[in-house]
């Protein structure tokens, strides 16, 4: 038989079981609500191409970290640019490089501008059917990811 102090045991657990289950629901309704955090206070990666102009991307990581030229891959497409390729560079780099391979400077200076810190460098070659190489470094942050339950 239970006694008076056993049902305020009991009713004591389900309000504190309650309240915590009232406190997670705000906390997740609050998180939904500011939707997916990404790159800036802006909250969105920057759409820097203009339309009606391909630009072709390679994205070659050039840190030790797994993933890097994925995650700027998926900024880069975000901004407006073609990767056509991504993957791991041998070269090693601290900062940042967009090297320009067509000629076009405004161009490696809009990705510049995407990935936040880049050093623009100017290396024709032909032979590569592409218009930019973005060697990833290590000062790059990438964008948060969104949560996607």
């Amino acid at each position: 038989m239970m006694t008076i102090r056993d049902r305020k045991k009991i009713g004591r657990w389900i309000l504190i079981i309650g309240v915590l289950l009232l406190t997670c629901g705000a906390i997740a309704r609050l998180y939904l609500r500011s939707g997916p955090r990404m790159r800036g206070a802006s909250g969105a990666v920057e759409h820097v191409v203009p339309s009606g102009t391909h630009i072709k991307v390679e994205v070659l990581n050039a840190t030790d970290t797994k993933g890097l030229a994925r995650r700027a891959m998926l900024a880069m497409r975000d901004a407006g640019f073609d990767v056509v390729f991504f993957g791991n560079s041998t070269e090693r780099a601290d900062t940042t490089r967009v090297i320009d391979r067509s000629g076009h400077a405004e161009w490696a200076t809009l990705a510049a501008r995407a990935l936040g810190r880049a050093h623009v460098e100017e290396v024709p070659d032909s032979s590569r059917f592409l218009d930019l190489t973005i060697l990833v470094g290590r000062n790059w942050t990438p964008p948060l990811q969104p949560l996607n339950p």
